[in-house]
């Protein structure tokens, strides 16, 4: 999610030293608490002190690197069902501020990884696959998943610590249109029939619980957890008895915060994360075996 910041003018360290007299500047040197190191000179000096930074290069995307990852991470997000067509490429290219080789350029690319598809004709267009209904798709997700194996367990983990503090926050936090948004968006999961649906206000739910707590880093580190988690939520089977149990728990969760009890709400929100973290940790353990990938029952 990008914000404008109002950014102030950079300090320049070096700028009062280049303007102080030598004298005074020699005297202040001198009673410097702690000991200044000499520059290096030489050449294997220099190669010697660069060695103890651990930088790494900057990365600069190209425009339609930019705005293909704008995309994915709309995909990613579930803003973008799949199934729906993306805007026409002349409208991304009025969003994006780019020209349509560039647009062209990026739908390329996510047309590669299988996210996306062409259509042409009259009724045609760019739409967002649908994992399930392809099976080199299909494939590519589970293999992206087993080739993140170890981040995703961190990704758990991080979850598990982060999600109860949040909406012990959002309980002290939230105004009352807040819980007029979440409740609304509560009805219509409970509502919601096909599963591309119920996983965008699934997201919309955590999204909305974070950002009551007026806090931007927890509502932007509850975007990237699920926009990396949703890969995996996305394989997990839909059955009835699974909503029934998401249901009650985010119920609970939202009851929790209209009453205005952090410790309540923690709980929750904790016993949430818990069962789901469980089933993403089965479907991981499941793609990990060799062989023909098998349904996984999510875990009650």
């Amino acid at each position: 999610m990008t914000r404008s910041r109002d950014d102030g003018g950079q300090i320049d360290p070096f700028a009062a030293s280049s303007r102080a007299d030598p004298g005074q500047a020699s005297s202040d040197l001198e009673q410097t608490p702690f000991p200044l190191a000499p520059p290096p000179h030489t050449s294997s000096e220099r190669r010697r002190h660069r060695t103890n930074f651990d930088f790494e290069r900057i990365q600069q995307l190209r425009a339609h690197e930019y705005v293909a990852e704008q995309i994915r991470r709309h995909i990613a997000l579930r803003l973008v069902a799949p199934g729906d067509p993306l805007p026409r490429e002349r409208d991304l290219a009025v969003i994006f501020g780019v020209g349509r080789p560039t647009v062209q350029h990026a739908l390329r690319l996510l047309e590669a990884e299988r996210l996306v598809k062409a259509r042409r004709g009259r009724t045609g267009g760019t739409f967002v696959l649908e994992p399930r209904e392809n099976t080199a798709a299909m494939q590519g997700l589970v293999d992206r998943l087993r080739g993140r194996r170890s981040e995703l367990e961190e990704l758990l983990e991080f979850r598990f610590v982060m999600e109860p503090s949040v909406a012990s926050i959002a309980a002290e936090k939230r105004r009352n249109s807040d819980t007029k948004a979440i409740n609304r968006i509560l009805r219509n999961m409970e509502r919601a029939l096909p599963e591309p649906e119920y996983m965008r206000l699934d997201t919309a739910l955590h999204i909305g619980i974070a950002a009551m707590t007026r806090n931007r880093y927890l509502t932007e580190a509850t975007e990237r957890v699920r926009m990396e988690l949703n890969d995996a939520l996305s394989l997990l089977p839909e059955t009835e008895t699974w909503h029934s149990r998401l249901a009650r728990e985010h119920r609970a969760i939202v009851k929790a915060i209209e009453e205005r009890d952090p410790n309540a709400s923690e709980r929750a929100a904790r016993q949430h994360v818990e069962a789901s973290n469980r089933s993403v940790r089965a479907l991981l353990q499941a793609i990990d075996s060799p062989g023909k990938i098998r349904p996984i029952a999510k875990s009650s």
